[in-house]
């Protein structure tokens, strides 16, 4: 897996997630997303949308014009209200050329309310996008999402409005030694993705692979071999949070120990009269957060625009708050 930032810090919010042997890819976020090309969107299957400030939404449409004809569905996520706002959006187009003889593309619009998924709707394109209530997933307390490979854990934040913020954990890294599979003489191909799968979803050590053209090979075999089992990969996503203990507290928790953390940065220390009122975190916040959750790497983004001027005045302000303990071990990057 592979994030990264959409835009610009200084453009609209938003990290793309390539699960680049996965066919398939995760949108925090749904601004500007121009910077994508079609291929790209095409693979988004989750998209977990901290709030609807038009500067976290504004690529839906682009979005549902791509997908219109793909057989895939998509599911967005979004903090309460979430669901009523897709169908109003959905309902400022004219859908008369749709019928039953459309593609098969659904999308489901659901509500998460920090803890929990609290209601689906499904929009189908054979019913020209008709509003369809159907039961929200279950999934335990404080997980928006859950796959056999990694969930998306989430937490509602204060920014006068619910805002959600996002963690990505999976289950387990599972990588393959080329050259080991070399030396079975067995051949690279989506069956791994299986075998990978397979021991995600702790499969036991008996549990045939099927190898295409080879018969088959026991799942220990590959774990013993080829096939090399890490921690998993976690990313956290943080945007649009009022600069107060209560929220500090709870993005500590989520992003404890995160691979990489995205958290804006919008205003200097400086300018902390204008951090409180509009709600957002200083870079100097972004910086001690990652500090005291024990990040492994920082991106900072969601610059105000009144620092363009100067731009890499909150990157160093971020830095030089992570630096303030001698020995860190955390490491700063950005675009």
């Amino acid at each position: 897996m592979q994030p990264r930032l959409v835009n610009d810090p200084f453009s609209d919010p938003g990290v793309y997630l390539d699960f680049r042997y996965g066919r398939r890819a995760i949108l925090f976020d749904l601004g500007d997303v121009s910077a994508l090309s079609s291929r790209e969107l095409l693979r988004v299957s989750h998209v977990f949308v901290s709030h609807t400030h038009v500067d976290h939404m504004a690529g839906f449409d682009r979005l549902l014009r791509l997908c219109l004809h793909r057989p895939r569905p998509l599911i967005l996520i979004g903090p309460p209200g979430f669901a009523a706002q897709v169908e109003h959006r959905i309902r400022g187009f004219t859908w008369n050329l749709l019928d039953e003889n459309s593609v098969d593309f659904r999308l489901t619009a659901m509500d998460y309310d920090g803890r929990r998924v609290t209601q689906a709707a499904e929009f189908q394109a054979r019913e020209a996008f008709a509003r369809r209530d159907v039961e929200p997933p279950v999934f335990p307390e404080g997980v928006a999402w859950m796959e056999g490979e990694f969930r998306i854990e989430a937490v509602a934040l204060d920014h006068g409005i619910p805002s959600l913020a996002f963690a990505l954990r999976e289950v387990l890294q599972v990588n393959v030694w080329r050259g080991v599979l070399n030396e079975l003489d067995l051949p690279p191909g989506p069956w791994l993705n299986e075998a990978k799968r397979a021991i995600r979803l702790g499969m036991p050590d008996d549990h045939p692979v099927a190898v295409p053209g080879r018969g088959s090979i026991r799942l220990a075999d590959l774990k013993g071999q080829a096939l090399r089992i890490a921690p998993g990969q976690s990313v956290a996503y943080v945007t649009d949070a009022a600069p107060h203990p209560e929220n500090r507290e709870k993005i500590v928790r989520l992003a404890r120990q995160a691979d990489q953390l995205f958290i804006e940065a919008v205003f200097l220390e400086c300018d902390r009269p204008l951090a409180v009122a509009s709600l957002h975190l200083t870079a100097r916040d972004a910086g001690s957060i990652a500090r005291e959750a024990e990040v492994r790497s920082v991106t900072p983004f969601h610059h105000s625009a009144r620092y363009l001027s100067e731009p890499n005045l909150l990157r160093e302000e971020v830095f030089a708050s992570l630096g303030a303990h001698q020995g860190s071990t955390m490491r700063a990057s950005g675009r």
